[in-house]
């Protein structure tokens, strides 16, 4: 191997995939930490005194931002309190192993940890909901449903932000599913690095600009403990192409992902594109683009019987829903919601606990 880069002496052991530098181990730790510490700083992601919630699932990428915000917490004087938030989908064999690895990092890091389920909150796994749904479309509800969920466990902690693994990879693939989809409304939010729900506390990304490769890399030199099997329900989604597309891409040229992130930070939205305004939804008072948030659509036909209610146009969503509510009037309670209370195919409204 070449002499490090940095003209520290020391033989490199890795090349950068974001510069192509050699570097020793010391040297790409040091350059890797400080790029992080730059965009905290140039973002003012954090004010002093302020309580994080890290969203840890155990995978690389929360693992390394939970050790590395703790370090630079330290090394800068962020006066930074630091808290884990899980959330427990209710995955077998993914989500149960990989909270393991959650409760390792807390002992590790020495910081609290909040452990919510999709149980407690909506009274379904995504075990029991991929067997209503199916293995197609199934990652709507989870991510529908982890968003919510997220914002309900940084309610309950009190924090002041919400700090989220997403890396430069994540976000690139996220314009390119913004594009394919035509949804351009959401290429300036998706590349944003700081994004509030409208319940004032905000979500940062302080791995914006690192490349997924280094994280590893990162992760790997350190020795850090974190999960890597992939979701058994992860192969159907949607992002899945949107991955592959950036891989080959980057293949042609490894520049491409800061390229793509950069066009959707500059991209400017005509006046005529519509943006959805925030309200609140009518049913759990979590906030929404409509009357009825997402989740608590997707939940009522769940409940229902109904799984794909909230699957599809927002017109045919609306048409279901009034027909259904008109159903709902001649509802017997007494025959069908006492048989299974826990998950009655009714059409009795069913809702999520409010979040005020």
């Amino acid at each position: 191997m070449p002499a490090c880069s940095t003209k520290c002496g020391k033989t490199a052991i890795l090349k950068r995939p974001k510069t192509g530098d050699a570097l020793c181990k010391e040297c790409f730790f040091e350059a890797f930490e400080n790029e992080i510490h730059y965009t905290i700083e140039r973002a003012k992601l954090f004010r002093p005194g302020s309580t994080v919630a890290i969203a840890a699932s155990g995978g690389k990428d929360s693992t390394v931002l939970a050790y590395v915000l703790k370090l630079l917490n330290e090394k800068f004087n962020y006066q930074l309190k630091l808290v884990l938030l899980s959330i427990d989908e209710g995955i077998t064999g993914y989500r149960d192993d990989s909270l393991n690895t959650v409760k390792q990092n807390k002992e590790d890091y020495g910081m609290d940890l909040k452990i919510l389920s999709y149980k407690e909150l909506y009274g379904w796994t995504m075990d029991e909901i991929v067997a209503e749904i199916g293995r197609k479309n199934n990652c709507t509800f989870c991510g529908v449903f982890r968003r919510q969920a997220l914002d309900r466990g940084a309610y309950l902690l009190k924090v002041d932000y919400v700090a989220t693994g997403h890396n430069a990879d994540d976000i690139a693939e996220t314009v390119l599913m913004n594009i394919l989809r035509g949804d351009i409304a959401r290429l300036n939010r998706c590349t944003s690095i700081i994004t509030d729900s409208g319940d004032g506390i905000p979500r940062v990304k302080p791995l914006k600009y690192a490349f997924e490769k280094e994280i590893v890399m990162y992760a790997y030199f350190k020795k850090l403990i974190y999960f890597t099997t992939e979701c058994v329900f992860a192969p159907n989604a949607y992002r899945g192409h949107a991955r592959v597309l950036l891989k080959d891409l980057e293949k042609i040229d490894p520049t491409i992902i800061m390229n793509i992130i950069k066009s959707g930070e500059d991209l400017k939205v005509a006046e005529t594109t519509k943006i959805p305004t925030l309200t609140r939804c009518v049913r759990c008072n979590y906030v929404s683009s409509q009357d009825v948030c997402k989740a608590c659509i997707l939940l009522e036909g769940l409940n229902k019987g109904l799984p794909r209610l909230g699957i599809g146009k927002s017109s045919k969503v609306k048409r279901l829903l009034k027909e259904n509510e008109e159903k709902t009037s001649s509802c017997n309670s007494k025959n069908c919601c006492n048989a299974k209370p826990e998950k009655s195919h009714c059409l009795c409204k069913t809702t999520i606990p409010s979040i005020s």
